[in-house]
């Protein structure tokens, strides 16, 4: 081997070994944090918690309320299954799967941490099982087209879980989510201002033409943090494209839709702005 053949092959060795110290990191860091949450330490938990993650709960009380609520509905956590790490838009992530006394199927418990380690997502909640349907051979007859422009990220999009957590409820099974990433973040400033995301205010474009079967604004949008499950869609268009096939675009910015029902499109027409209303993280 030719001396410099050995430094590039020392250099991959060193860059390995930084990126298992970088995983063996996150791994501790979502262990100790699953097991303080576990265990009842909340003010460890929320102590480690981002603005935005603390608005979301509203208080510490709720946090402990919330752990109690786990231990009414799914038991205590009796064995650990897979633990994994993984990098989602610059967020490192420690995923947990194990068994609950008295949950079937398994759970998951995530843990986002910002680069500043703070904890910026955390859930938990039964592992998603693929939603049954009757068009996964369909062959879409409206000849669709993107409803933005431009060079976006599609972040949720497939047919199988990894790719597309939708797929788990038969209502949102071909759903998906898209992003406007510059350097592979969604967003330029303060986290907290729906200002700083690069797909906010985006133009939101019919797929096909169709007739608007529904328009729906005035709601407003979410602060970063929070969500709206009563308005899952949020200010949104339903078109209606013929052949029983139908295009909804959702989380519009509030006072943005620019249709009404009964309104014709063509592809391409703007039917709202980007934003943040509805169930939206």
């Amino acid at each position: 081997m030719r001396r410099s053949s050995i430094l590039v092959a020392i250099a991959s060795l060193c860059l390995s070994s930084v990126v298992f110290a970088a995983d063996a990191d996150i791994l501790s860091q979502g262990r100790t944090l699953s097991e303080a949450f576990l265990e009842g330490e909340h003010q460890a938990v929320w102590s480690r918690m981002t603005d935005e993650m603390q608005s979301a709960f509203g208080t510490l009380e709720a946090l402990a309320a919330f752990r109690e609520q786990l231990s009414g509905s799914l038991g205590e956590e009796t064995e650990v299954l897979t633990e994994e790490v993984e990098q989602v838009e610059g967020h490192d992530v420690y995923l947990r799967t194990g068994r609950w006394s008295e949950a079937d199927p398994d759970i998951v418990m995530q843990w986002a941490l910002s680069p500043e380690g703070q904890v910026s997502g955390f859930y938990v909640r039964p592992v998603a099982v693929l939603a049954e349907s009757r068009f996964l051979d369909y062959q879409t007859k409206a000849s669709l087209r993107l409803p933005f422009a431009g060079e976006w990220t599609l972040v949720w999009g497939g047919r199988s879980l990894a790719e597309n957590y939708h797929g788990a409820d038969p209502a949102q099974r071909f759903a998906i989510d898209a992003l406007i990433l510059r350097d592979g973040v969604s967003h330029e400033g303060p986290a907290d201002r729906l200002e700083s995301y690069h797909c906010w205010g985006e133009p939101i474009l019919a797929p096909a033409a169709g007739t608007v079967v529904a328009a729906i604004d005035g709601l407003p949008d979410q602060p970063i943090g929070t969500m709206d499950p009563h308005n899952p869609a949020g200010n949104h268009v339903v078109l209606d494209l013929g052949n029983s096939e139908f295009a909804f675009l959702a989380h519009l910015r509030a006072g943005s839709v620019a249709v009404a029902a009964g309104d014709s499109v063509s592809v391409g027409d703007r039917l709202g702005l980007c934003g943040n209303s509805g169930n939206s993280s």
